[in-house]
Order: C-alpha cells, then sequence, then structure tokens
C-alpha cells in the first residue's frame, strides 16, 4: 500500500535525522577533548546517508506496475544510515599551551578538529529536516483518517 510506505519513508527520515543530531551532539560535547581511549585528540564525526532500497525494487512485475501507472522512476522507500565516518579532511588545531598535561615537546596541544559554528548550522539543518519528516509524516496520517471517515 503507497500511502503505508510514505509513513515509512518519513519514520526512517526522522529516525536519519535523530541520529545525525545525536552524533553532532557528540561533536560539540567532545570539541575540547584532547585525549580519547586511544591517547589522541577527538575527531569530528559525520553520518553517511543513503536511499533505502528493498530487494523487491528492481523486479519486473514492479517495474512494469510502475510504468503502467505512469511513474518514471521507481518510487523511493526512505533513507538509511550508511557509516558513521571520522572526519580526517579537517586540520586539528594546534594550541600553545605548555602547562597542559597533552602538550608535546614544543608545547603544542593537538585540539579536536571541531568548529563549534560548523556544528550549530548543522545541528539547525538536522533539526529542521527531522521537522518536515514530522510534518509529511503528520500530513499522511491526517489523509488517513479522513480516509477512514469517509465511510460514515
Amino acid at each position: 500500500m503507497a500511502i503505508m510506505n510514505a509513513l515509512n519513508v518519513s519514520a526512517s527520515g526522522m529516525t536519519a535525522q535523530r541520529l545525525r543530531l545525536d552524533i553532532i551532539s557528540q561533536n560539540i560535547a567532545n570539541a575540547s577533548t584532547t585525549r580519547d581511549e586511544n591517547g589522541e585528540a577527538y575527531r569530528r564525526k559525520t553520518v553517511m546517508f543513503a536511499e533505502k532500497t528493498s530487494d523487491s525494487a528492481s523486479t519486473f512485475s514492479r517495474m512494469l506496475m510502475n510504468k503502467t501507472s505512469g511513474l518514471s522512476e521507481t518510487v523511493g522507500n526512505g533513507v538509511r544510515v550508511t557509516a558513521i565516518v571520522e572526519d580526517h579532511v579537517t586540520a586539528m588545531k594546534q594550541v600553545y599551551d605548555p602547562s597542559h598535561p597533552d602538550a608535546n615537546e614544543e608545547g603544542y596541544v593537538t585540539m579536536p578538529n571541531v568548529n563549534t559554528v560548523t556544528e550549530m548550522t548543522n545541528l539547525i539543518d538536522a533539526t529542521r529536516s527531522y521537522e518536515a519528516n514530522v510534518t509529511a509524516f503528520n500530513a499522511t496520517k491526517n489523509m488517513l483518517l479522513k480516509g477512514l471517515e469517509v465511510g460514515q
């Protein structure tokens, strides 16, 4: 049923954005962590998304149904998280603080590559994406409820 698929797409988007919010929060919380369990400075993490596909997405019967109903492409099935990756592109900050316990022999401390402004911008983006998915979910739910009232 296509209307239930719309609910699943919105729900997968909310789940993915919630994980993204958690990772952004983790980045902000560790913005000054100079030593992790491996003895290195914290590295910023990002979430990688991909389209969620089903095994039946490429079957002949589904393609035929899409073509006969006028759909030009396969209907999407939502989003999934493929990986949480560390940012090795952005350089780590070097701060001069010879009194810090993690300072090297020249007195520099390697600080995380977390930029709070970037993280806050990503936080706003993830929040708005989550809200958009909630709005789509609620609109679909209201359509289902109105459909049930038609028969009364």
